[in-house]
Formats: C-alpha cells, structure tokens, sequence
C-alpha cells in the first residue's frame, strides 16, 4: 500500500491477526489509513474482498477451489517471470560494466572472460532457483 506515499508492506502500517484459518484482520497503526488498507488489497490482484467496520479491516480467504487454485498458480507464474527478468536485468548490468572495465583498459580480456562466465552461471543458478521454486508452488497448489 502506498503510505504516504511511500510504498509500504501492510506488516509494517498495521498488525496483523488472524483468528481463523479463513480470515486475516489489519489493524492499522494510524486508524487514517484504513480506507487506504482496503484499497490496496482490493488492487494487489490476489481476488481478495476485506471489508472495513471503522477499526479494522477483515480480509476473508476465499476457499481454493480449483479455479482459485489455478488464479493463484497464474500469479506464481507471473512472480516468476518478473524474478527472472530481474535476475537478466541484473545479469545485463553485470556484463556492461565488465565490458566498460575492458574498454577503458582496468581489466584484461581474460579476467573480462572470466567475469562474463561467473556472470552467466551465477544467472542460471538464480533462475533454476526461481523455477524450482514455481515447480514446488504449482506442485503445492494443483497437485502435480
């Protein structure tokens, strides 16, 4: 939620309870920002409905049903695809600088080779990572 502002994880501007296993209650730090508390579960994309009495916010869980289950498998995958695109944007930054390293004289090309080769393996061990991880999830939620 944006908290003045400022991006701010829902843990850190509210406790968080919860009395069953179907429902998570926020109670906000600053009672202000309830109206913000709500919105922003609505907008997070996870198909959750909170409702708001004036003090607190109560986020009922949906049961999973097999539809719910494949939404959820559905943003696992999207989550997945933004860490690998993060892990490649990385990888790039990594890759231009040993190249600038190069061509302003700082490095010689093997030490340039070697950095662009630890680069890339380090690259596919965080994305297998990231997959093994989205295989596990998938596993969990559909049963595969």
């Amino acid at each position: 939620m944006d908290y003045y502002d400022t991006p701010t994880p829902l843990a850190q501007v509210s406790t968080l309870t919860i009395p069953d296993p179907t429902l998570i209650v926020a109670q906000p730090f600053d009672p202000s920002q309830l109206g913000a508390i709500e919105k922003a579960i609505r907008a997070s994309g996870l198909g959750l409905n909170p409702a708001n009495d004036g003090k607190v916010v109560r986020i009922p869980l949906p049961a999973l049903t097999e539809e719910r289950r494949r939404e959820l498998s559905k943003h696992v995958h999207k989550l997945s695809e933004e860490g690998r695109n993060s892990v490649r944007q990385v990888r790039r930054d990594a890759n231009d600088r040993l190249k600038k390293l190069l061509k302003d004289h700082k490095i010689p090309e093997d030490d340039e080779k070697k950095g662009l080769d630890e680069v890339q393996r380090l690259t596919d061990a965080h994305i297998k990572q990231i997959d093994d991880l989205q295989k596990k999830k998938d596993g969990e939620l559909l049963g595969k």
